[in-house]
């Protein structure tokens, strides 16, 4: 198991015309580069893809969610086989969310009350369960992660502003039940800033959780329906209230362009389930803009998905072979679609670093808009 002692963060060297950073995240299970991108695997996996494969990949940290662990195979297994790193074989990094999105979006009952959540599992649709505060806690304990979340509400859009005022007042509220049961022991914790649209809401929450002196903090509640500029504005204006000295996470995002946007306001950590999700659908991302390969026009193109592209896939497969096997329903379509999209992901992230190490992201950011095109 890791402990708080062993996570620390370090910040490298700023970018002289964003607010882009460059730093590392120290962890118990490897050093971390940042900016950087973070494959979700909810359930103990990243979909198609093996450990050995990430790590070949370059990903050094993952994605997994408390909530979908709890319920199924259950944080106390995990626990009692060696952790979640042993139990899925993962030598990396592994950040845990408290499932606060998913008890809300996925639960057929859910009822917030000061003591916590009340919910039906989406599994069964019968069992009742409570998660409070320091449940939340408790279940990322068991699971070993080297980063855990604390339980917030979250919020769909729109919003009122006393809804989201109120929501904002319990999270802030659980969060500080959230650090006192987490006590400077096991995981790393993170603070998460909610608020909704309101930039006063916004910095209210950062500045009490600033308060609580958690290991880093994440703006989350985001991404969930607001316009695309709304959401960057939020993000840049609830970065200004948190530590320079900390990682900051914008939690569920992104698209390609969410990254650049995100980074050049001050973002270090990311996570999404687009370029996975988009892969087992047939959307690969790709220099020039996503690929859709179904399209007919693919059937005969013995082209890569991306001539510039040093991936495993891009290498050995055509666009008409990748074709074949997603029409055809063949399993090894998601696989290596998988290992594409999240080698683009992360190459992007390496270069990314790249250029902020050398303060001319702009070049780098201003090239990527000019070649790329949403789908074709």
């Amino acid at each position: 198991m890791s402990t708080n002692n062993d996570f620390e963060f370090k910040l490298l060297a700023r970018d002289k015309n964003t607010n882009a950073r460059l730093g590392q995240l120290i962890t118990s299970h490897g050093k971390l580069d940042t900016p950087v991108f973070m494959p979700v695997g909810t359930k103990a996996t990243v979909k198609a893809m093996t450990p050995e494969d990430l790590a070949q990949l370059g990903a050094g940290i993952i994605l997994s969610n408390a909530y979908h662990l709890y319920l199924r195979p259950g944080h106390e297994l995990i626990r009692d086989l060696g952790g979640l790193h042993k139990f899925m074989n993962w030598p990396g990094a592994i950040l845990t969310d408290s499932g606060g999105y998913q008890l809300f979006s996925l639960s057929d009952f859910c009822k917030i009350t000061e003591e916590g959540v009340t919910f039906q599992s989406h599994i069964d649709g019968g069992t009742k369960h409570l998660i409070t505060p320091e449940v939340a806690i408790q279940i990322q304990q068991a699971l070993g992660a080297d980063i855990i979340m604390p339980l917030d509400e979250c919020l769909s859009y729109p919003a009122e502003y006393e809804r989201a005022l109120t929501s904002m007042q319990l999270t802030i509220r659980w969060a500080q039940r959230c650090r006192d049961a987490h006590n400077q022991g096991g995981s790393a914790l993170f603070g998460i800033v909610q608020g909704g649209i309101y930039k006063d809401l916004r910095e209210q929450c950062a500045l009490k959780l600033v308060k609580l002196d958690f290991a880093g903090y994440a703006v989350g509640g985001l991404s969930v329906g607001e316009p695309k500029p709304q959401m960057y504005d939020i993000i840049a204006h609830t970065l200004d209230f948190l530590p320079q000295q900390k990682p900051r996470y914008a939690m569920g995002l992104g698209s390609p362009e969410d990254l650049f946007e995100c980074v050049s306001r001050g973002v270090d950590m990311f996570d999404c389930v687009m370029p996975t999700r988009h892969a087992r659908n047939g959307v690969l991302f790709t220099s020039s803009g996503s690929l859709i390969i179904k399209h007919a026009k693919h059937t005969d193109d013995a082209k890569p998905i991306d001539a510039e592209c040093g991936c495993y896939t891009c290498r050995h497969y055509s666009r008409a072979y990748l074709r074949h096997l997603y029409v055809s329903g063949e399993i090894l379509a998601a696989r290596l679609h998988t290992i594409h999209n999240l080698y683009f992901y992360l190459d992007l992230m390496r270069q990314i670093r790249h250029y902020i190490a050398r303060s001319t992201f702009l070049e780098l950011w201003n090239n990527f808009k000019s070649q790329y095109k949403h789908r074709r």
